[in-house]
Parts: C-alpha cells; sequence; structure tokens
C-alpha cells in the first residue's frame, strides 16, 4: 500500500495534514496503540526535521507498507552542482558543522546542504565515507544507512574523539531507539530520507 503524496514545507503548510495520514494509516491498518503511536513518534521527528530545514524548501511526504514493514518518505528536490556533489561525497570526517547536533540536526544538515545553495558547513561524521555506499539501484548514486553509520562509530569507539562524541548523540536519538533503520538517498536532483519500521 501508498498512501496519497503530501507537499509538505519548511513553513509548516500541511504538516500537519502528513500527521493526519499517519494516524489513518494506524487506523486502516488496525495498529496497536503502541505501534500507531512509534509510527507518529517517527513522523512528528520527521516533520520537525522538515520545520527546520533552511530556506523554503517544499518536500514530498508518503507512507508505503509491505509485510508490516512501514516505510515513511520524505523527498527533497536539491539544487546540487556536480562540484557541490563530490565535496558532499568526498568530506572527511574531520569536516565538522557545529550546528548540527543529534541524529535528526545532522541529517537536517545533509538535507540542507542539498537545499540551500549558500550553506557551506558539513556534517562531520556523519558524512563518514564509509557509512556510505553506492546504491545497487539504478536510479540511486548514493546511500547512507543509520545502521552502516552506527556500526561505523561503535568500530571508532575509543580511538576517535569525534565518532565518541557522534556516538553518543545517537544513543540520545528518539529515532535509532524506535526506528529499524534511516535510509538517505542522493538521487540526481534530489535527497530522500526513508525512515524503516517493521510492525507485527
Amino acid at each position: 500500500m501508498k498512501t496519497d503524496v503530501i507537499t509538505v514545507s519548511s513553513k509548516g503548510k500541511r504538516i500537519e495534514t502528513a500527521l493526519e495520514q499517519v494516524d489513518k494509516v494506524a487506523a486502516y491498518k488496525e495498529l496497536s496503540p503502541k505501534n500507531a503511536l512509534h509510527l507518529r513518534l517517527l513522523t512528528e521527528e520527521m516533520m520537525g526535521m522538515m520545520r527546520s530545514i533552511t530556506g523554503e524548501p517544499e518536500g514530498q511526504f508518503w507512507i508505503e507498507d509491505q509485510n508490516g514493514e512501514y516505510q515513511l518518505h520524505l523527498k527533497v528536490a536539491t539544487r546540487l552542482s556536480a562540484e557541490k556533489r563530490e565535496k558532499l561525497l568526498s568530506v572527511s570526517a574531520t569536516g565538522k558543522n557545529e550546528s548540527a547536533r543529534g541524529l535528526m540536526g545532522r541529517l537536517r544538515a545533509f538535507f540542507d546542504w542539498g537545499c540551500d545553495e549558500d550553506y557551506d558547513g558539513f556534517v562531520g561524521p556523519l558524512m563518514l565515507p564509509d557509512a556510505f555506499e553506492h546504491s545497487s539501484s539504478p536510479t540511486l548514486d548514493w546511500e547512507w544507512s543509520m545502521r552502516r553509520y552506527e556500526n561505523v562509530l561503535s568500530s571508532r569507539i575509543g580511538h576517535d574523539a569525534d565518532a565518541e562524541e557522534a556516538w553518543d548523540e545517537l544513543e540520545k536519538s528518539v529515532v535509532r531507539h524506535v526506528a529499524d533503520d534511516v535510509r538517505v538517498a542522493i538521487s540526481g536532483g534530489s535527497v530522500e530520507m526513508i525512515i524503516l519500521k517493521k510492525l507485527a
């Protein structure tokens, strides 16, 4: 099942509609109160990030589910030049944007970088090359995964102060404890976040 696509904006336009759609999906699928709450919390985190994106980008939000796995999608058009794309994908772990805090803050900064031509920061450990991989899909260029990021960070604990700081942030993240995974895909002129949650 795939829901209608809702256009949301950083100014808050239709964000409440997106949250209402989540509640309708939970009711239609007869999810338990706990599972419905988890889906709502994850959507609220995603919409909170959307609200904090700089500039005035719009994003497309929808939900898909198959065999009990729910996917929350947020897709934002970008204006990444070839030069910015190369810089984005090759940034070292020493690059750091002090304003990007917490998992969702780092992901927001990632979206900002794609949506704001004047954004000149980096996302620090989020951008570890090891946390990215070429996508196997012919329609995607690169894909970042929260679980892969978690594995990269855990392997650097005790050797890298930035990784330890990022691990602490990850530990405090609601999304990390509720979602099964978060993926961010770079594809041509768009950046898409997908939050995955298996609900029995």
